[in-house]
């Protein structure tokens, strides 16, 4: 990296003040010169109290607002040239900051820490995100190695031109990589091991995993609607078809089930159509801001 470049670590953390105390004295050693931002959504613990001692700064929220809330208020705070995420529960090493840093310098505008298949917190959600990235290397036409990695080096600039898609939820990771791809920025993965979490985690099961099922069509609907709606559509379609043609010949008629399926596959088409039309708009938009 451009050593005139400053360097932004922006750690999103709610009640992980035994992680923060393990491994934010560690980050300081590995990056003396960096802007260390750390963004407390709303702890009942004692993180000010650590950044305090440390000499970190934090931005603090005066209630839980969510982890894609607080990667907004850091990069909103942050005045470095390039901006680091790092998850605050002690699963991230800091002596992996720099080889995302060398890749960026390699000409990529986001280049995402890759977890090995040892680093996935359980087989569930190992299997979820090999679907996520299945679905985003289809989406997208290239190879997406990790869609939900919460470690990631990236250009501010570019960042916070899509500040306003993000959600406050976890979902931020895919949000934000969806949108580079769609904006035709670069995209790159380093292999990165991560340590076991300290602390329990605030992703619940049931709740956040019906969220994560929604990702599945953000991912569509972000990058590129048409892709994900047209296949749907072409199977209702020939649904629709395939049983008009058994009905007449069985029966010699047109049925009510075969108009359902053809008027359903028509609708699907028109609501892809459209909503490729608003996403062309928003990222146009967005390239507008940036000056392009």
């Amino acid at each position: 990296m451009d050593k005139f470049q400053k360097i932004s670590v922006v750690i999103p953390a709610r009640d992980e003040a035994q992680a923060l105390a393990d491994f934010l004295p560690e980050l300081k050693n590995s990056l003396p010169e960096a802007e260390i931002i750390v963004v407390n959504d709303g702890s009942l613990d004692n993180t000010s109290k650590i950044c305090a001692d440390l000499g970190i700064i934090e931005v603090a929220h005066p209630y839980a607002k969510g982890n894609g809330a607080a990667i907004k208020s850091g990069a909103r705070a942050a005045s470095g040239d390039i901006l680091v995420f790092m998850d605050g529960d002690g699963q991230h090493q800091p002596s992996d900051i720099n080889a995302l840093l060398s890749r960026l310098g390699d000409g990529y505008d986001l280049v995402v820490g890759a977890r090995t298949a040892a680093g996935q917190a359980s087989i569930g959600r190992s299997l979820a995100n090999k679907i996520y990235n299945r679905l985003a290397s289809y989406m997208t036409g290239q190879t997406v190695e990790d869609l939900t990695s919460g470690f990631r080096a990236v250009r501010a600039k570019k960042f916070k031109q899509f500040l306003y898609l993000l959600p406050n939820g976890f979902s931020y990771p895919t949000t934000s990589t969806m949108a580079f791809f769609r904006a035709g920025y670069s995209v790159s993965y380093v292999p990165i091991n991560v340590q076991k979490r300290i602390g329990r985690s605030h992703i619940k099961l049931l709740k956040d995993g019906a969220r994560f099922l929604l990702i599945i069509f953000k991912i569509g609907t972000l990058y590129s609607p048409l892709k994900l709606f047209a296949p749907i559509s072409l199977g209702a379609f020939l649904v629709g078809i395939c049983y008009y043609g058994f009905t007449y010949i069985s029966d010699g008629r047109f049925t009510n089930m075969s108009a359902l399926m053809l008027s359903t596959s028509l609708i699907i088409f028109l609501i892809g159509l459209v909503s490729e039309q608003i996403t062309q708009i928003i990222y146009s938009e967005s390239s507008k801001d940036d000056g392009h």
